[in-house]
């Protein structure tokens, strides 16, 4: 936030650093970051594929609990944390490949309860039986960005989340309801991932290129 007089001024999002650096994982790297955590552990890659197919904030992914997830419907529930006196309840849906990891997850951890404290709901992330906090959570999703091979400022859960947004839009995924599904409190937030380069501008470009080419030929 910045503070100009007597009133407060949003920080921009965005999608670039001022250093010019890339802030979100390209369609690449979220196949790679895929297929590196096929060799963690069920935890660790049940975290960081909730941030990636759901974009939530690593705040809120941690905050899973067992009736978060409708394995049936397919779809995980989020408190949106930004929104801090406000009590909002968003449904996003997921893939199979997610909801099967994340029953499996809940089955493990109703394993581990003893029958003495075994309740309905229980935390998904846990590290010694504790509920995991921002730093170990973060430590997790950077194991398997090594693991990936994937370094630079886009290597972070907010990497992920920005990631989410921009495959959104450019799977045809309408405004309105990415910004539903990432808890924006305005559209023009949601918005900002439509300035990415989308297929189309590509195309486009090369159309021209090609047009360019030929012409010089000639």
């Amino acid at each position: 936030m910045s503070i100009t007089g007597s009133s407060v001024i949003p920080a921009r999002m965005r999608l670039y650093d001022q250093r010019n650096r890339r802030l979100y994982v390209n369609a690449e790297e979220r196949e790679r970051f895929v297929a590196a955590t096929q060799s963690s552990s069920l935890e660790t890659a049940a975290l960081c594929l909730t941030l990636l197919y759901s974009g939530c904030r690593l705040s809120e992914g941690l905050s899973t609990t067992s009736s978060s997830i409708d394995a049936y419907s397919k779809f995980i529930c989020f408190r949106t944390l930004k929104k801090r006196h406000i009590h909002e309840i968003r449904e996003v849906p997921i893939p199979d490949t997610l909801t099967k990891l994340l029953a499996e997850l809940i089955e493990l951890r109703s394993e581990e309860l003893t029958q003495k404290n075994k309740h309905s709901d229980f935390p998904l992330f846990q590290n010694s039986g504790r509920p995991v906090n921002r730093v170990t959570g973060y430590r997790w999703i950077k194991t398997v960005f090594d693991k990936a091979g994937i370094v630079g400022a886009q290597a972070t859960p907010k990497g992920l989340r920005h990631g989410f947004g921009v495959h959104a839009l450019r799977s045809g995924v309408p405004l309105n309801m990415l910004r539903k599904w990432m808890g924006h409190s305005s559209i023009e937030t949601t918005a900002i991932y439509a300035n990415a380069v989308g297929k189309e501008e590509i195309e486009i470009a090369e159309r021209m290129w090609s047009l360019d080419i030929h012409q010089h030929c000639s």
